[in-house]
């Protein structure tokens, strides 16, 4: 299932709506990495609020998207994750080691304009 990808400024938001097949996820990863270059994009928000369960591929998934964006100049925002997927993660002893966090939207947001306005881009 595609992962749509808004444009906001200079921020790209990625909203998953559902459980990803591994695919999926590889399939988000090139086409963020592919964006924030063509569309030179500073700020990359990963929304995954609807999320009620992260195994370690998409964990380190998600790392790995982080670090690819900051590879290419932009940071990364990994914002709604719920209290029983943090939980999970932990208890499992997965971590998003390097990858900043949010509550939600607004928050990551405020988080990547701030980091933008500073200049700073990892």
């Amino acid at each position: 299932m595609p992962v749509p990808i808004l444009k906001q400024g200079d921020v790209l938001i990625a909203s998953i709506q559902a459980a990803l097949t591994d695919h999926d996820l590889l399939q988000l990863k090139d086409e963020l990495a592919e964006k924030v270059g063509r569309l030179r994009s500073r700020g990359v928000i990963i929304d995954v609020t609807a999320l009620d369960v992260m195994d370690s591929f998409a964990t380190r998934t998600l790392r790995g998207i982080a670090a690819t964006a900051r590879l290419r100049g932009a940071q990364t925002v990994v914002v709604g994750v719920q209290p029983d997927v943090a939980i999970s993660i932990v208890q499992l002893g997965l971590t998003l080691q390097g990858v900043t966090t949010a509550l939600d939207l607004e928050e990551g947001f405020e988080l990547l304009q701030r980091a933008i306005a500073g200049g700073r881009t990892s």
